[in-house]
């Protein structure tokens, strides 16, 4: 367990000394540009590892929910949790997100902590990262898009569209499937089984938010609204 608090410290302090190396890099952009980027690799570099760990290292999350962790799962949900410590810290000191990001942050933080302390059920949150992750890339790049003044263009509408579909397919169908294999297990903890429950309604949430987006972007489109829509 020492040797998991020292790998999680590590991962925590690593992430601080690139976003301060950002900061010096980036010194005429704003905090928030330097955090978006470390986001932003955090988000490739996870899903990336996330990703080799459920598909090919394996064991498969719907077969195998509850199993103990492997060695090369504890690394992942160790930089993972370094991460979500750093960038909580961050939000809460800045002030720049609503309370359903800071939901979603302390109950990733406390669902790591427990299946690393427990030693078993990295399985299935390692797939649970993996599906919530692979959509932050695009995330973050809508973002640097909108601040290079090049959202409103094509590359932007696509970047949309894949962060909308991805967001559907995968945190929100796969999402369901795997929080269903973990629920209906016996083996994961009572208490991870309810985080679970807790994390897809935070996803629901978010899935609300992205619905009233869709909106309004079909709203300016409606031809009855043009002169509206040069107006804003």
């Amino acid at each position: 367990m020492v040797a998991i608090v020292l790998e999680v410290t590590c991962s925590f302090v690593t992430w601080l000394c690139l976003y301060s190396c950002f900061c010096r890099w980036n010194r005429q952009r704003s905090y928030k540009w330097s955090c978006r980027l470390v986001t932003l690799l955090h988000g490739l570099l996870v899903t990336c590892l996330s990703g080799y760990v459920m598909f090919l290292d394996g064991p498969w999350p719907l077969t195998h929910a509850g199993s103990p962790n492997t060695p090369l799962q504890i690394h992942v949900l160790s930089l993972t949790l370094g991460y979500f410590i750093f960038d909580l810290g961050w939000c809460l000191y800045f002030q720049t997100e609503g309370d359903l990001m800071l939901l979603h942050h302390t109950l990733s933080i406390c669902g790591m902590i427990l299946v690393l302390g427990l030693g078993k059920s990295a399985t299935e949150v390692n797939a649970v990262v993996f599906v919530s992750e692979i959509t932050n890339p695009l995330l973050q790049t809508r973002w640097f898009l909108r601040e290079m003044g090049s959202y409103h263009t094509s590359l932007g509408k696509v970047v949309d569209f894949l962060f909308v579909l991805l967001f559907l397919v995968l945190r929100i169908g796969a999402g369901a499937w795997i929080m269903y294999g973990m629920v209906t297990s016996p083996k994961p903890n009572w208490l991870l089984k309810a985080g679970a429950l807790a994390m897809y309604v935070v996803s629901l949430g978010f899935l609300v938010e992205i619905c009233r987006f869709v909106r309004r972007k079909m709203w300016k489109k409606s031809p009855a609204l043009d002169s509206q829509s040069l107006q804003e």
